[in-house]
């Protein structure tokens, strides 16, 4: 790991740990994450992880570009991971369903599997909440089964319904609020993934990890689960 420090705004600076996602990068993320956030302490503004990258903004009436860039360098000095910085697990419930994951044939098609081995292959994984974007509680997630990769769609849906699992190249997500997209989609979990009165909004948090657990159409119903086909929410 050679970290460097790019210049993005004004008072922005941004932290590149890696040039590749891989899901060993985040013990290595949570620790530059907590260092910063203890040397910056309230002269930072926000910091934003992404893939291989954390975006630092701080207040500019509080410190120089230059002292910003010497306190990253103290806070990446000797970094290591931490094995007791660890995130949440979660489990979903999803439904899999071609009325609510269209792309299930899709899947099925490009990969040669069976749906129901579409199905058990994205549940079989445990996967790495790599960022928050997009939408308020949009996890990215990652890394699927490469015999599932698929690109977007050619031409994302205007409206695709809250909770819709789907996969993209090699994330997967869950979409916790109504809005357009064109992600594979394969499912439906009951989950509120986005809620403005838990504390941070968002269900899921980067270093956070996630299994999706098949559940039939009783169970998800029980669950509080939109049963609406894609089709008639269009």
């Amino acid at each position: 790991m050679k970290p460097r420090v790019e210049v993005v705004a004004v008072d922005c600076l941004m932290v590149r740990l890696f040039d590749e996602i891989a899901e060993a990068n985040m013990p290595w993320m949570l620790a530059a994450g907590e260092r910063l956030r203890a040397v910056f302490a309230e002269r930072l503004i926000d910091l934003v992880p992404s893939y291989t990258t954390l975006m630092v903004h701080y207040d500019l009436l509080a410190l120089s570009p230059a002292e910003a860039k010497e306190l990253i360098d103290e806070a990446l000095n000797n970094l290591s991971p931490d094995d007791r910085t660890v995130g949440q697990r979660h489990v979903l419930p999803v439904w899999y369903d071609l009325s609510v994951g269209p792309e299930l044939a899709l899947l099925s098609q490009r990969s040669g599997l069976t749906v129901d081995q579409v199905i058990r292959t994205h549940s079989d994984r445990e996967y790495q909440v790599f960022a928050l974007g997009f939408a308020p509680g949009f996890a990215f997630m990652g890394l699927v089964d490469e015999v599932l990769a698929a690109p977007r769609l050619d031409t994302p849906r205007k409206r695709v319904t809250a909770g819709s699992v789907g996969i993209a190249e090699r994330q997967t997500a869950a979409y916790p609020v109504v809005s357009p997209g064109g992600w594979n989609l394969i499912g439906r979990t009951p989950a509120r993934l986005f809620d403005r009165g838990r504390d941070g909004y968002s269900l899921m948090q980067p270093g956070d990890t996630v299994r999706f657990s098949p559940v039939d159409h009783a169970e998800f119903i029980a669950l509080g689960g939109d049963d609406t086909p894609l089709e008639a929410q269009s």
